[in-house]
């Protein structure tokens, strides 16, 4: 099961007591104090790991603790510090405080660790209150108490390319073509339920990320169908491809123009992303060049000059492929 997004509460561990003793040894009757500090509490600490590529080991598990600091001991010894919370997430993943709404952190690159909550520090032992006026303090301070956070943690895969498009428009069927991705694939909507993260190698050095998420129903950002629980994931995307089908009962400007409109209405960020066109099924449909042709006169697409920087508002490329018969799917991959 793909978990996206968990809720848990964690805290650091109490600091321990300082102990209240005195020296006992043969021949020191008046032994002083020598009560020791106690441990520090354990740290609560995330850290990155890039073969996570769920949060499915938090679900079920909403309160998670750090270990208390030992209490300190005669002949001033310290407690032991209390074992840290390690918490292992995939790269990509966001850390909101619940009750403040704040975004904490947003996790990126592997092994990056950070510490969200330190443990409490321990109390002092006896020895530390001795003076010329009270040789035989008879108390140690008690450790400071941990902290607590309630925390959401939120997943937003990273790739280089998203594919955006309706359901059943080919998307699967198009990554599972060009990458080591296995999506489920069938002839009917919402066959794809999970983002399917798939590794293109363009040849032995060169290689990008694509990712494929659920498709997008017209009123997805106000919340219908399943694409709106994965639009976030495509807000990290670099690049985004439009898939559009020739042969769906919506003409390719219709696809196009709700698609555009979906995605800025989820988030401001998509109109300032490159994206391009891909028009998929084209093995089904013997007349798909006059209708891409038509196609790019509708929304005044004009091939852009290598020489001269893209326009962003615009399509870099509209490009007719077939997934089936592998049609252009070699130019597709360098393009992209």
């Amino acid at each position: 099961m793909f978990i996206d997004q968990v809720e848990i509460a964690v805290s650091s561990g109490k600091g321990g007591a300082g102990a209240v003793s005195f020296r006992r040894e043969k021949f020191a009757t008046q032994g002083g104090p020598d009560g020791g500090d106690g441990g520090r509490g354990g740290d609560v600490i995330f850290v990155v790991n890039k073969d996570l590529h769920t949060l499915s080991r938090y679900r079920g598990h909403h309160i998670l603790k750090s270990k208390n600091g030992q209490p300190g001991m005669g002949r001033k010894m310290y407690g032991k510090k209390g074992e840290n919370l390690v918490l292992e997430i995939p790269p990509g993943t966001q850390i909101t405080n619940i009750d403040t709404g704040e975004i904490i952190l947003d996790l990126l690159e592997n092994k990056e660790e950070q510490t969200i909550l330190e443990g409490g520090k321990g109390g002092m032992g006896n020895w530390h209150f001795r003076s010329s006026t009270n040789q035989k303090p008879t108390y140690a301070q008690p450790g400071l108490p941990g902290m607590e956070l309630n925390l959401r943690l939120e997943l937003k895969l990273i790739a280089d390319v998203g594919l955006v498009g309706f359901p059943n428009v080919g998307k699967s069927t198009l990554i599972s073509s060009v990458s080591n991705a296995k999506p489920i694939i069938a002839n009917y909507e919402f066959t794809t339920l999970t983002p399917n993260l798939g590794v293109i190698n363009i040849d032995d050095i060169s290689s990008f990320v694509m990712a494929d998420i659920p498709g997008i129903i017209e009123g997805a950002s106000d919340g219908k169908g399943l694409g709106i629980e994965f639009l976030k994931h495509i807000e990290r995307t670099t690049f985004l491809l439009f898939v559009l089908d020739i042969t769906n009962y919506r003409t390719l400007q219709e696809q196009y123009e709700k698609l555009k409109i979906e995605l800025v209405s989820f988030s401001s960020q998509m109109q300032n992303k490159p994206y391009a066109v891909a028009v998929t099924k084209i093995d089904a449909n013997p007349e798909y060049e006059n209708i891409v042709s038509e196609f790019k006169n509708e929304i005044d697409f004009k091939e852009p000059d290598e020489f001269i920087a893209p326009d962003i508002k615009e399509p870099l490329f509209v490009l007719p492929i077939s997934s089936v018969t592998h049609e252009k799917l070699d130019e597709l991959k360098y393009k992209l």
